[in-house]
């Protein structure tokens, strides 16, 4: 017999929902892209914040684990300028409110939550329909398909395959890049960038572009360049990015005046890069008029660029339909994602104007002021 609920992505958000129905007896089925659990092992660290994405670990059953796994070093953050001279430095004094976690972590956390046979993997969702009955048809890349599903969430993605069901919204480019590398433990300079970099984010700014260190679980760092860029650079400019001559290229093009500090976590990074185009979908995406049968959880109901609270959201979102469909019971699924959306559609469009008050903050032309001034507004105790 054919489960009533079908999830659409077995990420944060996912995850979330699968175990929160799993607890309450509520079946469903997760379908995943991913060919195995191993190949979604990617992604750099995620803070986990106290009222939302923390809040949903509790209600799962699953904070104490959360706690073994985080670091709360990594709330360290410290800014500078592309002189090195720093424009905010908060620094790890015991607060629990926003600890770190690896990606990688946290998906094996919440995997190990639901049984094995309720997540189906290599499972690339190609379309979402309503059949004449009412119920649903999730259609498959390789030609195949399940039906008779009560409820499809989409919890797919920026390009999430169930919106159109809901939104002819689509994302569109925020303008920016991220080139991510590594530095690794085992690299001669790791010493001397541990000294600045600290145990959290080190972040320097200038003139619209910047460079990013975040450590995580085992030393490592993951370097993030940010840069303004033609949507399709990456296509462009794929022998490019490959060659020996990357960094220079960075260095001298993008960041000519900028102090070693900054340019050396470029100049001593690790491993091959990857690129990252940014989107982010319309303030205008939110709310929709609900359908029966369907809706959207993190990036595919909300995506934004990327502004800390991302995975938060998305958990959140998981945890608050999960907590509609048990008060609604199987048989009353579209009033639960009614409430569920209502609650949901100013939380979501606060989240997209936060990723556009970031790029606009972090990325500005006078950026090191813009954020200075931010930093200004913070309260102390923070």
């Amino acid at each position: 017999m054919q489960p009533p609920i079908a999830i659409l992505g077995a990420g944060p958000g996912g995850l979330a929902l699968a175990r929160m129905l799993e607890i309450n007896n509520i079946d469903y089925i997760v379908f995943e892209r991913d060919e195995t659990p191993i190949a979604i092992f990617t992604g750099g660290s995620l803070d986990i914040h106290a009222d939302d994405g923390q809040l949903v670990l509790k209600e799962a059953g699953l904070l104490e684990k959360f706690k073994a796994l985080a670091r709360y070093d990594g709330q360290e953050f410290k800014s500078v300028d592309k002189d090195a001279k720093v424009i905010w430095h908060k620094k790890f004094s015991g607060q629990t409110d926003r600890p770190e976690i690896d990606r990688p972590q946290l998906r094996q956390m919440l995997l190990d939550s639901v049984p094995k046979e309720k997540i189906r993997w290599d499972c690339k969702v190609e379309s979402v329909e309503k059949q004449v009955d009412g119920l649903m048809t999730v259609r498959f890349a390789n030609g195949k398909q399940e039906s008779g599903f009560k409820l499809v969430v989409g919890a797919d993605g920026a390009w999430s395959k169930a919106r159109a069901l809901l939104t002819p919204a689509k994302p569109t480019f925020t303008g920016l890049y991220y080139l991510q590398t590594t530095i690794l433990p085992t690299n001669p300079h790791y010493a001397h960038i541990r000294s600045f970099a600290g145990s959290g984010s080190y972040t320097s700014l200038s003139s619209g572009n910047a460079i990013i260190a975040q450590q995580v679980s085992n030393g490592a760092y993951n370097i993030y360049i940010g840069l303004r860029l033609p949507e399709h650079w990456t296509k462009t400019n794929a022998e490019l990015i490959r060659s020996p001559g990357f960094r220079q290229y960075l260095i001298q093009t993008y960041f000519s005046d900028w102090s070693e500090e900054p340019l050396s976590l470029i100049r001593h990074s690790d491993g091959p890069f990857h690129s990252w185009p940014l989107y982010s979908l319309p303030l205008d995406a939110l709310p929709w008029t609900s359908v029966e049968g369907v809706t959207l959880i993190g990036d595919a109901a909300h995506l934004a660029a990327p502004n800390g609270e991302g995975v938060n959201c998305a958990m959140f979102d998981g945890y608050r339909l999960a907590r509609e469909i048990i008060r609604c019971g199987v048989e009353g699924l579209d009033e639960a994602v009614r409430c569920y959306e209502e609650d949901m559609f100013p939380r979501g469009k606060d989240s997209i104007q936060k990723g556009i008050d970031f790029v606009d903050m972090f990325f500005a032309a006078d950026a090191p002021r813009a954020f200075r001034e931010w930093t200004e507004q913070i309260p102390s105790s923070d």
